[in-house]
C-alpha cells in the first residue's frame, strides 16, 4: 500500500482536495483530505485519443518509454500502418509487443486495408480478418473509415464493415477531410462517432451539429490546433486530443501535455482543457484507465502546475513508470517483422519523360495532409523533364516495397 500527498483533482466535479491519495496495484483505496501536503498537481493520466505508434518508428515497448515521460498513460493506437504491410499478423504484433509496456495500448481493427481501391499494399484485412479483431476482447473499437465516398455511396463491403462493429457493440471512428453539409450528416448517421481531419473551424462545428466528436489533432505531419482550439471552451464534451502521427525527433521533447499547455495559454480553463484529454477519451473509447476515483486503477500523474505541466511521475497500475527524470521501464528487445522485397534502385529509374511542357504538379499544404492540384509549363530536353527548383518544383517519387517494379515519378511545391 503506498501513499501520495498533494493537490488531488476530481476529474468529474473539477475541485480540489488537499491531501492524500492511498492506492496499490490493485487500484485507488481512498482519497482523503490532510493538511499538511506537497504542494504538486495529482491528476489522470493523459491519453492520446487517436495515434499511429508506427509513425513514430518505435515498437510500443519503446514508445512507451518517452511517453510516460510527458505523462501519456493510454493510447487509442490504429495499428492501420502495419496492417497495410503485413496484414492482421502486423495486428496481433503491435498487441503482443504492447503487453507490459509499461502503459495502456488500446487498439482498433484497421478498416480500410489497403487505404484505397488504387493502393498497391502488402496485404489486405477483409471481412474475415475484421471479424477475428472485432471480436477480439482487447480491440476497441472500428479504425477510422477512410473510405468515405464509400460510406455515402453505399459500398456493399463498407457496410459490411460498419454493421460488424455495431454487432460487437464497437465505436467507429472517422476519416473525412473537409466533407460538410448533407454529405457530412449522411456520413455520420451511418453510426461513424469521431473525426480527427477537420482542418477548419466550419467543418469541425458541422460535423459536430450532425452529432459527431472531434478529436483535435497536432501531430508531426498535420497541425490542426490554432484552426480548432476554440472547441474546447464552446464544445467540451465533443472534444478530444490526439497526435495521429508523431515522429520519433518531436516525441523527446513532449506529447499530449504539450498541446495541454498551449491550450492554457490560449486562454481556456484548465481543468476543461484536461478533460479533452482524459475524460471525454476516457468514456467515448470505454477504456479501462484511471480517472482518480476510489476503485479505479491507479494510474495518474504528478505535475508542477497545471500552466506547463511539467511531470514529475507518472504511476500506471499503481507502478511507477517515471520518476523525476528517470524513466523506470527497463528496455527490451522487440522482434521486427516485416515484408521488403526491393532491389537498389539506379539514377536512371527516377527519370521522368513527357511529350509535353504542361505537367501536373502536386501542391502540398503546410502543416496540412491535404494538397492541391496544380499544372505548369516546365521546359524539357530530349522529352526529359526536370526539377524546378527556381520554382520549388521538385521530383517525388513512390517506390514499390513489396516487388522490383519502375517507381512512380511525378512532381511536387510546396515542399522547400
Amino acid at each position: 500500500m503506498r501513499d501520495i500527498q498533494g493537490n488531488i483533482l476530481d476529474i468529474y466535479t473539477g475541485k480540489w482536495i488537499r491531501g492524500a491519495l492511498r492506492f496499490n496495484a490493485g487500484g485507488i483505496v481512498s482519497v482523503r483530505e490532510k493538511e499538511h501536503t506537497e504542494d504538486v498537481c495529482i491528476i489522470p493520466g493523459l491519453i492520446d485519443a487517436h495515434i499511429h505508434i508506427e509513425s513514430s518508428m518505435l515498437t510500443p515497448s519503446q514508445f512507451a518509454r518517452i511517453a510516460v515521460t510527458h505523462g501519456t498513460i493510454a493510447t487509442v493506437s490504429d495499428p492501420h500502418e502495419i496492417a497495410n504491410v503485413c496484414g492482421i499478423e502486423g495486428v496481433r504484433y503491435m498487441q503482443q509487443d504492447a503487453k507490459d509496456a509499461g502503459m495502456k495500448f488500446y487498439f482498433g481493427a484497421p478498416s480500410c486495408v489497403p487505404a484505397t481501391s488504387f493502393e498497391t499494399a502488402g496485404a489486405v484485412i477483409d471481412i474475415e480478418h475484421l471479424e477475428q479483431l472485432l471480436s477480439d476482447p482487447e480491440i476497441l473499437y472500428l479504425s477510422e473509415m477512410m473510405n468515405y465516398p464509400g460510406v455515402l455511396n453505399q459500398d456493399t463491403l463498407v457496410m459490411q464493415k460498419l454493421d460488424l462493429a455495431k454487432k460487437y457493440n464497437k465505436p467507429i471512428d472517422g476519416h473525412a477531410p473537409g466533407l460538410k453539409g448533407d454529405e457530412a450528416a449522411a456520413y455520420i448517421s451511418s453510426g461513424i462517432s469521431t473525426d480527427h481531419e477537420c482542418y477548419t473551424l466550419e467543418e469541425a462545428l458541422d460535423k459536430i451539429r450532425y452529432g459527431m466528436k472531434i478529436i483535435i489533432r497536432e501531430g508531426s505531419a498535420a497541425r490542426n490546433f490554432e484552426a480548432l482550439h476554440s472547441l474546447i471552451s464552446s464544445h467540451p464534451d465533443k472534444v478530444m486530443l490526439c497526435s495521429d502521427d508523431k515522429h520519433p525527433d518531436e516525441l523527446l521533447h513532449g506529447h499530449i501535455n504539450k498541446l495541454l499547455a498551449r491550450a492554457v495559454e490560449k486562454g481556456h480553463d484548465p481543468i476543461t482543457v484536461l478533460r479533452c484529454a482524459t475524460l471525454n477519451p476516457f468514456r467515448h473509447y470505454r477504456l479501462n484507465v484511471g480517472m482518480l476515483q476510489p476503485g479505479d486503477p491507479a494510474d495518474f500523474i504528478v505535475v508542477d502546475n497545471l500552466k506547463d505541466f511539467k511531470v514529475q511521475q507518472t504511476w500506471v497500475n499503481g507502478d511507477l513508470k517515471f520518476d523525476k527524470g528517470t524513466v523506470c521501464i527497463p528496455r527490451r528487445e522487440s522482434t521486427i517483422i516485416n515484408q521488403f522485397k526491393c532491389d537498389l534502385k539506379n539514377p536512371s529509374d527516377f527519370i521522368y519523360k513527357s511529350d509535353t511542357t504542361s505537367i501536373h504538379v502536386i501542391g502540398a499544404v503546410d502543416g496540412q495532409l491535404i494538397t492541391h492540384a496544380r499544372k505548369f509549363e516546365i521546359p524539357i530536353k530530349d522529352n526529359i523533364v526536370e526539377s524546378d527548383i527556381s520554382r520549388d518544383i521538385i521530383k517525388i517519387a513512390v517506390i514499390n516495397r513489396y516487388n522490383d517494379s519502375v517507381p512512380a515519378i511525378s512532381f511536387i511545391q510546396g515542399i522547400g
